[in-house]
């Protein structure tokens, strides 16, 4: 048998799109305070949600998850047919099966920056080609220039409605045009902030044979510990995606908590409203301020306080407040990305907001 450590000796390496890879890595270490930086609801989840937590037995923990039955009634709550529905591992895993099933080394992705990073992660880890399209000057949505990068060579486009930093949204009428350039493509709308914006294109899915819609379960269901979300698109194409994915990909615990989650709207309206009045709020501060933000439809604003950025978000910090620094995405320099608080939270942020203001002065970037 030959020596695995003698020289000119196989070695194991990864595939070279994997190598070239830039690791992700959420800044998630030592996050006291009011927890802004991260788009997490932060109220928490349905009371319904924990009491059925509560409920749970040994029996309940020691089986492998059913996730058929769950999924069925998360199509019926959507108005789809259970073949066109696929409950995921959060949005997240729903990306990267995409990724998997329509993209292989020759074949492109396109996507428009800045957004979610794990698009282009999972898009480069199969060995494609990532186009980025540029946004706007002031974020709109590139419709031309979009359509303009389609090649044959596209098999996946990805777009977050609203998107993730911006809080922008494209038009349903944009979002269409683009499935209907690009039919060989796979395209995503990821809607994970739908439920802070209202409006949707699933209602699309019979329709367009290349359309998928991801929702999660994370931000205004308060369950981004549990780890679901959900991509519905065309039967014939999920079917495909089903023989990529794991058939345990949603933990049990998750798939006890969804149906009370989908069950109380009332809990998630009410949120909602709160999350859509502390959004008006903080940018009603913003302009008061004369900082720089983007309206959003998303929980979180994206602000622009420009080369003092990393002085504000510790000084944020200081005043037990987190924030998220955004200033490495693509037209985003100087900018910091806040997430809404409710009720005493949308308080305690302006507050603190107004006393970082007052200690920075003239070194943040303000608007007569």
């Amino acid at each position: 048998m030959r020596n695995p450590s003698a020289p000119g000796a196989p070695v194991l390496r990864p595939t070279a799109a994997v190598e070239r890879l830039k690791q992700y890595q959420p800044p998630l270490g030592g996050r006291t305070g009011l927890r802004l930086d991260f788009n997490e609801n932060t109220a928490g989840c349905s009371p319904r949600v924990l009491a059925r937590l509560r409920s749970l037995t040994a029996e309940d923990l020691s089986k492998y998850p059913e996730r058929e039955p769950i999924e069925a009634a998360v199509a019926q709550w959507l108005g789809l047919e259970p073949a066109q529905v696929l409950l995921t591992n959060g949005v997240d895993e729903g990306i990267h099966l995409l990724a998997e099933t329509f993209l292989a080394p020759g074949s492109e992705a396109v996507i428009v920056v800045p957004t979610f990073s794990m698009y282009e992660i999972y898009a480069a880890a199969t060995g494609a080609q990532v186009v980025r399209v540029q946004a706007g000057r002031d974020f709109e949505f590139p419709l031309a220039r979009l359509v303009e990068s389609i090649t044959r060579a596209t098999r996946l486009i990805a777009i977050a409605n609203p998107n993730n930093p911006t809080g922008t949204v494209a038009t349903r009428e944009a979002l269409l045009s683009v499935a209907d350039a690009a039919p060989q493509a796979a395209l995503l709308i990821d809607e994970a902030y739908f439920d802070f914006f209202g409006e949707s294109v699933a209602d699309e899915i019979n329709r367009r044979t290349n359309l998928f819609v991801a929702r999660t379960f994370s931000k205004a269901y308060g369950m981004a510990g549990l780890r679901v979300g959900v991509l519905a698109g065309p039967a014939p194409l999920m079917m495909f995606l089903r023989r990529a994915a794991s058939p345990y990909n949603v933990n049990g615990v998750a798939l006890a908590c969804l149906p009370e989650a989908i069950a109380d709207q009332e809990y998630v309206s009410q949120y909602v409203t709160a999350v859509r009045h502390g959004r008006a709020r903080l940018e009603a501060e913003l302009r008061a301020l004369g900082l720089r933000y983007w309206k959003s439809a998303g929980n979180f604003v994206l602000v622009r306080v420009g080369a003092a950025r990393e002085a504000f978000v510790a000084r944020m910090r200081q005043h037990g407040i987190l924030v998220r620094d955004r200033n490495n995405d693509p037209g985003c320099a100087g900018c910091v990305r806040i997430t809404v608080g409710v009720g005493e939270q949308a308080d305690t942020l302006i507050s603190a907001l107004r006393a970082v203001m007052a200690d920075l002065g003239d070194a943040l970037e303000v608007f007569a």
